[in-house]
C-alpha cells in the first residue's frame, strides 16, 4: 500500500469518526432540549390548573358572599330622602 492510500485511508477514518461522534452529542443535545420542552409543559399546566382552582373558589367565595350580603350603591345609604342630582 502506497503512503498516498495510508494517508488518504486514515483522513477518511477520522472524519467518518469525527462524524459519528458529532451526530451522537448532537442527538443527546436534541433529546435534552426536547425533555426540557416537556417538562417545561407540564409546569405550564400545573400553572394552568392551580389557577383555574383558584378562579373556582373565588367563585364559589363570590356567589357565598352574594348570598350571604346584600350591597348597596353608597350614594343612597348617605341619605335616603334626597333625591338624585342632575
Amino acid at each position: 500500500m502506497s503512503k498516498a492510500s495510508k494517508l488518504t485511508l486514515a483522513a477518511t477514518s477520522f472524519v467518518a469518526a469525527c462524524t459519528v461522534v458529532a451526530v451522537h452529542f448532537q442527538q443527546t443535545f436534541e433529546r435534552d432540549a426536547m425533555h426540557q420542552g416537556v417538562v417545561r409543559d407540564m409546569e405550564q399546566q400545573r400553572i394552568k390548573r392551580e389557577r383555574q382552582l383558584d378562579f373556582d373558589m373565588q367563585k364559589i367565595l363570590e356567589a357565598e358572599y352574594k348570598r350571604e350580603q346584600t350591597v348597596h350603591d353608597s350614594v343612597d345609604q348617605d341619605n335616603p330622602n334626597s333625591s338624585p342630582q342632575k
